[in-house]
């Protein structure tokens, strides 16, 4: 993993093998960003032309651009790397932290193949350090662990080392702000490698295996329920879901306790580990990416040890609800009823509908432990991809904590929008032979599935559902600190949340 400082020198005289620079779009042509005293000794060092010259390479100054120049003389890296930052602030402001995050994460993707970067963005605040320590850090991943024998990695490593030149490197605000990111970032890297392994490699007993070998070094608890114990106590979803497949379902919990903590906060996530639609399979062209189907429970994994490893003064629970969904003579026919954990029994009309049953019996048994709050993760629906597109979180759920999760993610800069649960489409829940089913109409699919787990919750809890169908997994190309493949996605919302429980601000 990447290593983390903060430093108070120039970026003159910084020991590194490149220098970062913000640079902004003016109106005749890119500007150097106002805020980091450290990069002017870089505009100093070429008598005040670095404008001119970036101008002269075809830099404009926009959102994520990247421009490389060799380094004047008196400046100690080899390398200066401009990048953009977009419009100049209305009246002097600061950037927005979400704008260094994306540059730093885009500086830090441009720079693969270098072993030390330092950079000198506007950090004008203890956010503004978080931002960029956050976007270097998770613009320098990479995902190299199938990779053969002959592979030189060389020129594409990530960075080993992000210096972040910052005047109050030595304030501890700052220092806290710094040490946070490094945790955030190694956490999401940890979803992001989870998301990434082949599903032959991360079948729901290795998954849990995993867990079962990492969290208790970071003070976690962890429990497990194998098929016998999923049989034994009823959990018909996962076992419904799981018994097309070679590979049994697990049931994952794990728990950390604060010390003197009042709140708790539980989080469910999806984690199929492949998805092949079942009976119901899936057309061709769309399977070859649902090992990223278990991307709500990496979430929910990393968020747990996050949340761990920074010692929140609130407890924190997560339930991964693992299976692989196959086709098999043994597997789960559309038009079965199965029994979920709690008793409910649900018509199977499309068994590739079955993050909704997985995720039911995970919480049933999570609300037994009478949390204070509940959120589940999960890559749920095509229907919010299409709603959405493919870097929104569509959040649903009862509707006053619903909109302060909203405001969550938008405060560490995670797109997302409150969705509705318009009451007519409960009326497709209604089974014939079940107590429900699990698809209704066509149309409003994914506000349909928040119908359907809300079914599970009690009606008293405050209860959110993240749908991260779209932007838990990046197909196309990298942009900003995502790279491509597993995103991470909704884990700087799930720790922002932790946080604001641990100070009683659950709304």
């Amino acid at each position: 993993m990447t290593a983390l400082t903060l430093s108070n020198l120039s970026a003159a005289t910084v020991p590194a093998d490149a220098v970062v620079i913000g640079v902004a779009k003016g109106e005749s042509g890119p500007v150097l960003a106002a805020g980091s005293t450290p990069a002017a000794a870089v505009d100093a060092a070429t008598g005040g032309t670095l404008a001119a010259t970036l101008k002269t390479l075809g830099a404009k100054g926009g959102e994520n651009e990247v421009t490389r120049i060799a380094s004047p003389d008196g400046v100690a890296a080899p390398l200066v790397l401009a990048v953009g930052l977009g419009a100049v602030p209305d009246k002097g402001g600061a950037f927005d932290p979400e704008t260094l995050r994306r540059a730093a994460g885009a500086a830090a993707r441009a720079l693969a193949g270098s072993a030390h970067a330092a950079f000198a963005l506007p950090v004008a605040d203890v956010a503004a350090v978080a931002a960029v320590s956050e976007g270097a850090l998770l613009g320098a991943y990479a995902f190299t662990a199938f990779r053969g024998r002959e592979f030189d990695g060389a020129d594409s490593a990530p960075l080993s080392q992000v210096t972040v030149l910052d005047e109050g490197a030595a304030d501890d605000a700052h220092t806290r702000a710094a040490q946070r990111a490094l945790v955030l970032a190694e956490e999401v890297g940890r979803a992001r490698d989870l998301v990434n392994t082949p599903p032959n490699a991360l079948t729901p007993a290795v998954f849990a295996d995993t867990v079962t070998a990492t969290a208790p070094g970071f003070g976690v608890d962890v429990e497990v329920w194998d098929e016998e114990a999923l049989a034994e106590g009823g959990f018909g979803g996962l076992l419904g879901v799981g018994q097309g497949s070679g590979a049994p379902p697990r049931l994952v919990r794990v728990a950390y306790r604060a010390p003197a903590a009042t709140t708790t906060l539980a989080l469910v996530g999806k984690g199929i580990t492949y998805d092949s639609g079942g009976i119901s399979l899936k057309p061709a062209g769309h399977n070859e990416t649902m090992k990223c189907d278990m991307g709500g429970a990496a979430t929910v994994y990393a968020a747990v040890l996050a949340a761990a490893r920074l010692g929140l003064a609130v407890n924190v629970t997560g339930w991964l609800a693992l299976a692989e969904n196959m086709p098999s003579g043994t597997a789960t026919r559309p038009g079965d009823v199965l029994t979920m954990y709690g008793g409910k029994t649900v018509e199977v009309l499309n068994t590739d509908a079955e993050g909704r049953l997985v995720l039911g019996d995970a919480l049933v048994k999570a609300c037994e432990e009478n949390p204070d709050a509940l959120v589940d993760v999960a890559t749920l629906t095509g229907a919010m991809v299409v709603a959405l597109g493919e870097r929104t979180i569509g959040v649903l759920g009862t509707d006053a904590f619903r909109d302060l999760v909203h405001e969550t993610a938008a405060e560490v800069g995670e797109e997302s929008w409150p969705m509705p649960m318009p009451a007519e489409l409960a009326e497709g829940l209604k089974s014939p032979v079940a107590d429900l089913q699990n698809v209704g109409p066509r149309l409003g699919g994914g506000l349909f599935a928040g119908h359907f787990l809300r079914e599970f919750v009690p009606a008293d809890l405050r209860w959110a559902h993240l749908d991260i169908a779209g932007p838990a997994y990046n197909g196309g190309s990298p942009h900003g600190y995502t790279p491509k493949g597993g995103t991470g996605v909704a884990i700087r919302t799930l720790l922002r949340l932790a946080e604001r429980a641990a100070d009683g601000d659950l709304g």
